[in-house]
């Protein structure tokens, strides 16, 4: 007979086994499980247009073939008898034997560091020059990703609200942060301040807009640049001149203002016209909430901001991250707020320093050993509110800024649907981090950063190579 304890131990070693498989099962998937059903449903109604590699982007392609699945991994639970119980085993290596050969293709340049774990013990199965501090282009935004997500939570939103003065007869736009504040949300603010202002008996008010909510320059470091608008917080389709909803575009060079005469006219249409253009002010101390409009939960953000490398969303959220800390919501302030939430998760941090948000300035340091240890905390079932660092990864092959990558024929076509990485691109530096799954189920996690590299053209499949190296 069975001694209690040691039936408990066999049923606890079950029932973790199952919890382990059903979440390697859930991140496997690139549509059905490992993503959300609103990200599935939004990535289906916007055009594939990329967004984080800096470039423009290429022409529309037909839909792509279903994605392939690593094959299933879990088994008919049993309990084992007592005297013949499994030995857990112990994680693979990594296939150091091809990623090295791998890491030294000359399209990687002359500065090139690696980095791969076991996701789920945390294990390096392989590293080279892991510590090494490198500008990381837009991985970065992983570790952007996990300190608002640390800072606020997944179900954060971010607000925009109209007040009023003590008569209501000056009325105040006051931005919250939320650069996805598109128009049908803006007309329905409008829609309801109009409402509010009716039932008050009034029909004519002076309109300001307050931006303070943010401090610092607005412009990037990098200047007037299709990749990234004024950082306000204010602001309605990210700026967008042209009706794009992803990559590269031309931008409004006073996205508050624009909002804001925008809302004074949609404000006309329903019945309460304002005196001249609105001025930036701040609201009145004592201002009375009129109406209000979220954003989408911060989880929601953060998948948008990784699959289409959105350097707008990523800048919104390292202020987001800044105000929560209690810091000034500017470029520094909000780098030493993702310091600091990235410090509560207990990672690397030797050598790195947060410039931005989005991974457009080359002041940038991570080492591949963050970015991997970040991707692990994701995945651990005890951080869930970390969840979507790994959901809203680009899939080769198929979303985001991988969906031309992983293709047939191409050199990591072994990946296509089972590497999920966030892409970095900047002239000379080229970045790949982010998960597979393996042939045996288990999830890996993995780093490649080049410096000095010749061309985009030839490092990008160098990376493909590496990463599809980690699905045998």
């Amino acid at each position: 007979m069975l001694e209690p304890k040691l039936v408990q131990l066999t049923a606890g070693s079950a029932v973790l086994g199952l919890v382990l498989a059903t979440g390697a099962v859930t991140l496997a998937g690139p549509w059905d499980s490992g993503q959300r059903t609103a990200e599935r449903a939004r990535a289906a109604a916007q055009a594939r247009t990329g967004g984080a590699d800096h470039h423009a982007p290429g022409p529309q392609r037909p839909a792509p073939a279903p994605a392939p699945s690593a094959p299933g991994v879990l088994t008919a639970l049993a309990v084992p008898r007592a005297e013949a119980a499994p030995k857990p085993a112990a994680p693979p290596a990594a296939p150091a034997a091809a990623l090295g050969p791998l890491l030294a293709d000359p399209g990687l340049g002359p500065l090139r560091t690696a980095s791969v774990v076991d996701a789920t013990t945390g294990r390096q199965l392989y590293g080279s020059g892991a510590t090494t501090p490198m500008t990381p282009a837009s991985t970065i935004k992983i570790a952007t990703s996990a300190a608002a997500l640390t800072a606020l939570g997944p179900d954060h939103r971010i607000p925009t609200t109209a007040v009023a003065g003590p008569d209501a007869r000056r009325i105040t736009l006051v931005g919250g942060g939320d650069p996805t504040l598109d128009r049908a949300r803006l007309t329905a603010l409008a829609a309801d301040t109009a409402r509010a202002l009716r039932s008050r008996g009034v029909t004519a008010v002076t309109l300001t807009y307050d931006t303070s909510r943010y401090t610092g320059p607005e412009r990037h470091p990098i200047g007037v640049n299709d990749n990234i608008a004024p950082v306000t917080a204010l602001m309605t389709d990210e700026g967008r001149l042209n009706g794009s909803t992803a990559g590269p575009a031309p931008r409004s060079t006073d996205p508050a203002g624009d909002t804001a005469r925008a809302f004074a006219a949609l404000l006309g249409g329903h019945g309460v016209t304002t005196a001249g253009p609105p001025a930036r002010a701040r609201a009145p101390k004592k201002a009375v909430p009129l109406a209000r409009t979220w954003s989408e939960p911060l989880s929601a953000l953060v998948e948008r901001a990784l699959t289409h490398s959105d350097n707008d969303l990523a800048e919104a959220l390292a202020r987001q991250t800044a105000i929560a800390s209690g810091l000034p919501a500017s470029f520094d302030g909000a780098g030493r707020a993702v310091a600091q939430r990235l410090r509560e998760l207990r990672v690397p941090l030797g050598g790195a320093r947060f410039a931005d948000g989005s991974g457009l300035d080359r002041r940038d340091r991570l080492s591949a050993a963050l970015l991997t240890a970040l991707l692990a905390r994701a995945a651990d079932p005890s951080r869930p509110h970390l969840r979507p660092v790994l959901t809203g990864l680009p899939v080769g092959g198929f979303s985001g800024t991988l969906a031309d990558r992983y293709t047939a024929g191409s050199p990591g076509a072994a990946g296509a649907g089972l590497v999920r990485a966030k892409t970095g691109t900047l002239t000379g530096v080229n970045t790949l981090a982010g998960t597979v799954v393996t042939a045996d189920g288990r999830l890996l996690a993995f780093a490649f950063l080049a410096g000095r590299t010749p061309s985009a053209a030839a490092a990008q499949p160098a990376l493909d190579r590496l990463a599809s190296a980690l699905v045998p």
